[in-house]
């Protein structure tokens, strides 16, 4: 089976097909990701000013790149345009705009001091680009109850604050029980992991590591909820091609793209009111709670 048909699959477990029959494409909403950058690639509509703004902690470079590629599946996940005739994959928002902020290196690590700064500058400029989702498929191992306190979690919570609809990734640490990623242990943001782990399992340091489960440290009931992650076929780092990946930081931009067409259709949704929304738009898929949270994302509930 091609990868796009199987994309399409993994879609339709989120009810993919009742977006597109309201006509929903996320227009006008935009999503901040915080990543690797962006690649050139036809499907993120450059011609069409859909990436609004780039700014790099990292490098302190002018002009948008992508040194990894992490940071351009992201995207393609959220908003891809889908321009292959020959199969390219069509992200859950694909009229989205982008707001790209680069706090991770070439080798998809990064400092907390860049992903800080990226955050200021978000809420700096939230106004002038209008920024209403920041996507964060960024983490770091729990350590202890001091995390819920640490200027990382403080700074996504600052964030949420303003408005913003904050969505992270649970991090890839499971399958132990307070392996959630920081700063996903936050009580206030949106926290995702991947309904599918099974299919991955990622081998790191000569182990086999799952989505990362609940509760926190701090006893808070995460993640939210899950969405698929595994073999998600979506945008490469170049003009042209996709690339597969899997993890919850492909499970995080499902969400986002929801959130956008949920908010292209209720665009005065305040964030508190996005979460309850997703809260309640779920497929219990009869796991534990420590791992899907409230259940798998289900569009067909989130948009009626």
């Amino acid at each position: 089976m091609a990868y796009y048909e199987m994309n399409r699959n993994i879609l339709k477990q989120i009810q993919i097909d009742s977006a597109r029959e309201q006509g929903l494409t996320g227009n006008g909403v935009c999503v901040a990701i915080l990543d690797t950058g962006i690649g050139p690639h036809q499907d993120f509509g450059w011609e069409k000013g859909r990436v609004l703004a780039f700014y790099d902690s990292v490098n302190k470079r002018q002009y948008p790149y992508d040194d990894n590629s992490h940071g351009s599946h992201v995207a393609g996940i959220v908003g891809s345009e889908g321009y292959h005739p020959m199969g390219g994959f069509i992200g859950v928002a694909p009229r989205c705009r982008y707001v790209i902020v680069k706090v991770l290196d070439n080798r998809g690590n990064g400092k907390v001091s860049h992903v800080l700064e990226g955050l200021r500058w978000v809420r700096e400029n939230q106004r002038r680009y209008g920024i209403q989702i920041v996507n964060i498929s960024v983490g770091t191992p729990p350590t202890g109850r001091e995390d819920e306190e640490s200027e990382l979690v403080l700074e996504v919570e600052k964030t949420w604050e303003r408005g913003m609809v904050v969505i992270v990734a649970a991090g890839n640490n499971g399958p132990d029980k307070r392996t959630i990623t920081v700063p996903g242990i936050s009580r206030k943001v949106i926290t995702v992991g991947a309904s599918d782990d099974e299919r991955f399992a990622i081998k790191k340091d000569g182990k086999i590591h799952y989505s990362g489960r609940g509760p926190t440290v701090g006893c808070v009931k995460k993640p939210d909820l899950v969405a698929p992650g595994a073999n998600i076929y979506s945008c490469g780092p170049f003009r042209t091609g996709y690339i597969v990946k899997s993890g919850t930081s492909m499970s995080t931009p499902i969400v986002s793209g929801a959130v956008a067409l949920l908010l292209e259709k209720y665009p005065y949704l305040t964030n508190n009111q996005v979460k309850q929304l997703l809260w309640r738009s779920t497929d219990d898929l009869g796991m534990a709670w420590e791992k899907q949270g409230r259940g798998r994302l289900n569009l067909q509930k989130l948009l009626r």
